[in-house]
């Protein structure tokens, strides 16, 4: 792992925001958690992350126009993924299989041109 990428995942867990609910289980199994305007769902399964963005309350967003790259530890060492809308979600692949919560950071870059940040403990 680069110290680029261990850079970016300090950054990601370390910023702030301030979240109006406890990290929660999501519709479709993963943790669902705050970010800015929307809420973030994480999947990890295997070696496919999935990552669902609803509004405040909590109705699915088409991922069309959203971008974004998650951080997640896979055996105790940062990965990188760059995520992009597939079906009703975005979608990345690891290099290495997990499964379960996973720890780490989503970060979105959303149609409007907004970033949010989500982070997974």
């Amino acid at each position: 792992m680069t110290i680029r990428a261990i850079a970016v995942v300090a950054a990601l867990l370390a910023t702030g925001a301030t979240y109006a609910h406890e990290p929660r289980k999501g519709p479709n199994g993963g943790t669902l958690v705050d970010a800015g305007a929307h809420h973030v769902e994480l999947v990890a399964a295997g070696t496919e992350v999935k990552v669902f963005v609803s509004d405040a309350a909590d109705a699915p967003l088409a991922p069309d126009g959203f971008k974004g790259t998650a951080v997640v530890l896979v055996g105790g060492k940062p990965t990188r993924v760059t995520l992009a809308p597939a079906g009703g979600f975005l979608s990345g692949t690891l290099a290495a299989p997990t499964e379960g919560p996973v720890k780490g950071a989503v970060q979105l870059t959303g149609p409007d041109g907004k970033t949010s940040q989500a982070k997974f403990n």
